[in-house]
């Protein structure tokens, strides 16, 4: 969106008007029937004006662009254990009359156990875990499979591809990026958000939607590699995290425990890998 600002050209300078994009901040309530209601803070990027709607029979219901606020709902659902698969949910919709609440349907709410509700959980953070996830695995966490590879020269080619999808941190430098890959290396999902963690939520959504799990996969972030986000890879079976930035050490201890490859400033030709490296292939001659 664009807001008018004064620019100061060097300290010397008088203040110039200017106009500036910047990146949309509001706020999306999952209403999660039984259960209670999470409203994040996210950046919408493709307008919604038609009703849309998912269920496991029927598949994605109503027309119109990529359902970005389903596919946050579907990815938040899975990445923070309100669901353990796509056969937990009855329905998701949201309605053109009051796109900012997506309606939130499981079969067994019952057994939802999550430890906050009827929260906001802002841009900057998701819903954290415990200490003892390491000590006893509370979350009772699985170990992720190890089926992934890559080719260790393939990691400069997947962040060009989704720096080349950030359009929102092109026009505004305000927002972070998360990008699915597959084990052939094929981008299958781009998603950008102001929060870091809803842009992975958003790309783990748009891969439910496209073939129901992101088994097998890995991904690419523009942003640090912290626990919270290392959880979401673990509850939803990302193998590998290709990121731009550092990992924190909590990060690195539950992505060892739990399977996950840990790489971070992948940046050109360089990358440093924290835990399990068999998954990085050697560069091919």
């Amino acid at each position: 969106m664009d807001v008018e600002a004064l620019y100061l050209p060097d300290a010397e300078a008088a203040f110039e008007a200017t106009q500036c994009q910047v990146v949309e901040e509001d706020a999306l309530t999952l209403d999660v029937q039984d259960v209670g209601y999470y409203t994040l803070m996210w950046t919408p990027t493709v307008g919604c004006t038609t009703a849309q709607g998912y269920t496991l029979e029927d598949g994605l219901l109503g027309e119109g662009e990529q359902p970005e606020g389903l596919a946050l709902a579907m990815g938040f659902a899975l990445s923070e254990g309100l669901i353990e698969s796509l056969a937990d949910i009855k329905s998701l919709s949201v309605c053109p009359d009051n796109t900012k609440v997506v309606q939130v349907q499981l079969h067994h709410p019952e057994r939802v156990k999550m430890a906050r509700k009827n929260v906001v959980i802002n841009s900057s953070c998701g819903i954290c875990g415990p200490r003892e996830i390491l000590e006893d695995n509370a979350l009772r966490l699985p170990t992720v499979a190890d089926s992934l590879r890559i080719n260790r020269g393939q990691f400069a080619l997947l962040m060009t591809k989704m720096r080349e999808d950030q359009q929102i941190f092109q026009q505004t430098g305000g927002s972070h990026a998360a990008a699915i890959f597959d084990e052939a290396g094929t981008i299958l999902a781009v998603a950008e958000d102001l929060g870091r963690h809803n842009a992975l939520d958003k790309a783990i959504g748009m891969v439910l939607l496209q073939r129901g799990s992101v088994s097998g996969c890995g991904v690419v972030l523009s942003s640090r590699l912290s626990l919270e986000m290392v959880l979401k890879a673990v509850r939803t079976g990302l193998q590998m995290m290709l990121a731009v930035s550092a990992p924190t050490s909590l990060a690195i201890e539950v992505a060892d425990k739990f399977g996950v490859t840990l790489c971070g400033f992948v940046r050109e030709q360089r990358a440093t890998v924290y835990t399990h490296p068999q998954r990085v292939l050697a560069a091919r001659g």
